[in-house]
C-alpha cells in the first residue's frame, strides 16, 4: 500500500505558502520511493516547521524495511506507540500511486485531489542512526480507492491540522478515517 509518492514541489510550496504561512520548500520527484528523501511538516513549540525524512525504519526484528503502519493501531503497536504520540507529521504530496492486475498486466494509477490542491498525508518520525525516518499512516479505503487497493494513505484534511498535532493518540479516532470519496481523483498513469 502506497509505496510511491508524487510530489511536485511548485502547487505544494505555494499552497502551504498560502494556507500555513510556511516557508516550505521541497524538490520535484513524480516517483518517490522507500529510502528516498521526504519532506515533511512537524509541529514544534515555535509552530510548523519543515524536516527532511528518510522513507521507512528498519526494526531490528523486521525482515524488511517498515514503509507504512495501520493508524487504527498504532497507539498500541509497541513500535509505533511512542512515535503516534509524540512525533506526528504531515507529508505534502501532489498524489500517491498504486497498480492493479489488468488483462495480466500491473496498470498503474495516480490517485490525487480532485480539486487538484496538494494532499497531506499522515505519519510519524522516529530518530534514525542516519537522521529522521519516516513511516506513513494508511487507513481503510474510500469506496473509490477500495477498487484499486485495501489500503490508503491517510489524509488529514487543512481544517484539522491542528488537531491532529494537538491531540492525543485518544482523541484523533475523529480524524484517523478516510476523506470523503469524492475528493479523489484517479487516472491511469
Amino acid at each position: 500500500m502506497c509505496g510511491r509518492m508524487n510530489v511536485i514541489a511548485a502547487p505544494i510550496t505555494q499552497y502551504l505558502q498560502e494556507q500555513l504561512g510556511l516557508d516550505f520548500q521541497t524538490v520535484d520527484n513524480s516517483d518517490l520511493r522507500p529510502t528516498q528523501r521526504v519532506d515533511v511538516i512537524m509541529s514544534s513549540q515555535r509552530g510548523l516547521l519543515q524536516v527532511t525524512t528518510h522513507w521507512g525504519i528498519q526494526p531490528t526484528w523486521a525482515k524488511h524495511a517498515l514503509i507504512n503502519a495501520k493508524v487504527e493501531t498504532a497507539a498500541q503497536k509497541t513500535t509505533f506507540k511512542r512515535a503516534y504520540a509524540e512525533s506526528r507529521c504531515l507529508i505534502p504530496v501532489s498524489g500517491w500511486y498504486e497498480w492493479r492486475l489488468e488483462n495480466e498486466r500491473k496498470q498503474k494509477y495516480l490517485f490525487s485531489a480532485r480539486n487538484q490542491q496538494p494532499l497531506l498525508m499522515a505519519g510519524i518520525v522516529f530518530k534514525g542512526k542516519q537522521g529522521p525516518e519516516l513511516v506513513t499512516f494508511t487507513t481503510a479505503p474510500t469506496p473509490t480507492c477500495a477498487v484499486y487497493h485495501d489500503r490508503m494513505p491517510l489524509i488529514i484534511p487543512s481544517q484539522h491540522i491542528d488537531y491532529w498535532f494537538n491531540s492525543t493518540p485518544a482523541q484523533l479516532d475523529a480524524v484517523a478515517r478516510h476523506v470523503e470519496d469524492d475528493a479523489i481523483a484517479v487516472e491511469r498513469a
